[in-house]
């Protein structure tokens, strides 16, 4: 991780010089815009030194069509900004054949187009006796194409997923990921794949490398994706608590896991980097008492994703710890409304 940039404003998405932004949970949810987000984006407009781009683990559409769709949520997103797992695993595949290798594609046919621009040929049946297996999210994915890529596979192919995010958020609720039929796949063949998405390396890499950046900051709503992806890049983080990731899950978090900011919505890259920053002043008052986390106040109250911080904290550096309570009737309702 590098270290935070602290800027004249202390604003903190002035300390970098790119966001990274994850968008499935971060910035909408299926077809809708999760609330404040595009104003939150849009606020870093008048930057001349900010660069935003669009990093996506979904490998189910071409980077045209999520430019398109983000526009038409209001978002300025031109192709060049959006930065997709199909992209990478494409790029890693390149790397690994010949030029003209036959590529099974599990996926959408955006998944294949991929695979052709980067000078492979896409099939669909292991009777095309494909050397290489690349696996991305469709919901079409069924039983026959899986059952193709298994005996591909136990035939000594490469295999290549573009992520394994195991749930997607949808505006129903979490679904199945892309991950989940990776699973399918590592339980009938035994083996496991090269991965392209977060919280691999190569997506942020590539997003990394088209950015130019010498100080990004990731964004996004999953923990086991977007953090630690930043992580394995060496990158300062946010995390956003509007998609797949809960407090929970913050306090309980293991290392490689943890973002360098919290915050409830995208809002947290225009305010004050001491709001949301896991090293900010504390809000409450900790202590720990065996396997237990007591959260009292102090005589300013706190935001509530302070007093979040300041318990992850504590939890971070007591790994006995098992529950969170307090004894102030308005704190026990934060800490209640965490499901902890």
């Amino acid at each position: 991780m590098t270290d935070a940039v602290t800027s004249a404003s202390g604003v903190l998405r002035e300390s970098y010089d790119a966001l990274l932004l994850d968008l499935d949970g971060t910035l909408y949810r299926g077809p809708h815009e999760i609330p404040g987000a595009r104003d939150a984006v849009a606020a870093g407009g008048t930057s001349d030194t900010e660069q935003v781009l669009y990093v996506t683990n979904n490998a189910s559409r071409p980077p045209e069509k999520v430019a398109e769709h983000l526009t038409e949520l209001g978002f300025a997103a031109s192709v060049d900004q959006v930065v997709t797992s199909a992209q990478s695993a494409a790029r890693l595949l390149a790397e690994h054949l010949d030029a003209g290798a036959r590529v099974l594609v599990v996926g959408t046919d955006a998944l294949a187009d991929m695979v052709a621009e980067a000078g492979l040929a896409p099939v669909r049946s292991f009777e095309d006796e494909p050397v290489a297996v690349v696996q991305g999210h469709s919901p079409e994915t069924g039983w026959p194409i899986l059952a193709e890529a298994t005996l591909a596979l136990r035939a000594g192919a490469l295999w290549v997923a573009a992520n394994v995010d195991s749930t997607l958020p949808t505006e129903r609720g979490l679904v199945c990921g892309n991950g989940a039929m990776v699973a399918a796949l590592r339980t009938a063949t035994g083996r496991d794949p090269l991965v392209a998405g977060k919280p691999a390396a190569p997506l942020l890499q590539d997003a990394l490398a088209r950015s130019g950046s010498r100080r990004a900051l990731v964004v996004g709503d999953r923990l086991d994706t977007d953090i630690e992806g930043a992580h394995a890049v060496g990158a300062d983080s946010l995390l956003v608590l509007t998609g797949v990731s809960t407090p929970r899950d913050l306090v309980f978090a293991r290392p490689d896991h943890r973002p360098t900011y919290v915050g409830e919505t995208l809002d947290a890259l225009n305010e004050p980097a001491t709001r949301s920053s896991v090293d900010g002043p504390s809000g409450v008052e900790v202590s720990v008492r065996g396997d237990e986390i007591v959260v009292s106040p102090r005589a300013t109250p706190a935001p509530d994703v302070r007093v979040l911080l300041d318990v992850a904290r504590a939890a971070w550096a007591n790994p006995d710890v098992t529950h969170v309570r307090s004894d102030d009737p308005t704190l026990a309702a934060v800490v209640a409304s965490w499901r902890l």
